[in-house]
């Protein structure tokens, strides 16, 4: 009998496997496999007219000097940087200190006021495209870099007040108290206390905060005008939106290039993740 059991556990953890396996391979493919199509578009010759996966022939950075000499891609990469990093250190700023606030005080308008962000979130860009596009022709903010970034930050505080504000719920309150005891202010016991144990958090915030005007569309195309204005969504997008001289391999390359700010973010957070819970313990 225990022969038996023991044999349909092996044959469940075998099944158990396979399906992981398979499940992972699976996954791979489909990350992989859009990634090997933009490499090969992008290293082919320029003439290229459509997403194909071909491997084969001559490959070139033919695709790459016509980007940056036929394109306004350099400005378009250079106002992506520009609204990403403010995006990221002024919403980061802002969503830590409330998310802190929200957690550790009591005050009046508290719940409502939290409740009223979930509501906001609730509100699709699409439904508020319109309001958007009034508020930039009354505040002269159509086709500038400053009203869309305002709204990038904006539109990120709502829910990431929430996750920071349930972060700073996972950290115990009895370091705070110690802290008081100690003699420590409000501000003291913030920045040298509980700002590094919540590392982690903010390292992914700042990673969310910068990815978005690279990723958005929808805004961006509706309130920015001129070619020199665009950022790296629309911009990629116009090379590709004649469909009688589509610039594929142009927009390939292009797209292969945008991915690059945000990896090299990403490595110099990476350490974060992890060390920001065991170093914070020893600070204070």
């Amino acid at each position: 009998m225990a022969r038996k059991f023991g044999q349909s556990q092996k044959k469940a953890r075998f099944f158990a496997h396979l399906f992981t396996y398979l499940f992972l391979i699976g996954l791979g493919i489909i990350i992989v496999y859009p990634l090997l199509i933009t490499a090969s578009s992008a290293f082919k010759d320029s003439s290229v007219v459509a997403f194909t996966l071909d491997l084969s022939g001559q490959w070139s950075l033919d695709s790459f000097r016509r980007l940056f000499s036929e394109t306004n891609y350099l400005l378009w990469y250079k106002n992506t940087i520009i609204i990403a990093i403010a995006v990221m250190v002024i919403q980061v700023a802002v969503v830590t200190l409330a998310g802190y606030t929200y957690s550790r005080y009591r005050f009046k308008g508290r719940k409502n006021s939290l409740v009223f962000f979930l509501i906001i979130q609730m509100v699709p860009t699409m439904a508020a495209l319109t309001a958007f596009y009034v508020l930039a022709m009354l505040l002269n903010g159509l086709d500038t870099y400053w009203f869309l970034t305002v709204l990038y930050i904006g539109g990120g505080i709502p829910m990431n007040t929430w996750l920071m504000k349930g972060y700073f719920d996972t950290i115990p309150r009895d370091l705070d108290e110690s802290a008081r005891i100690d003699g420590a202010g409000h501000f003291r016991i913030f920045w040298q206390i509980i700002l590094p144990l919540a590392r982690p958090m903010i390292a992914v915030q700042a990673l969310w905060a910068f990815m978005a005007p690279f990723g958005d569309f929808l805004l961006a195309k509706f309130l920015l005008r001129t070619d020199e204005q665009l950022t790296l969504a629309v911009g990629l997008q116009t090379l590709v939106s004649d469909p009688q001289q589509q610039k594929v391999a142009l927009f390939a390359a292009g797209a292969i290039l945008t991915a690059l700010p945000i990896v090299l973010l990403f490595f110099l957070l990476q350490k974060n993740f992890v060390s920001g819970l065991t170093s914070g313990g020893t600070k204070g």
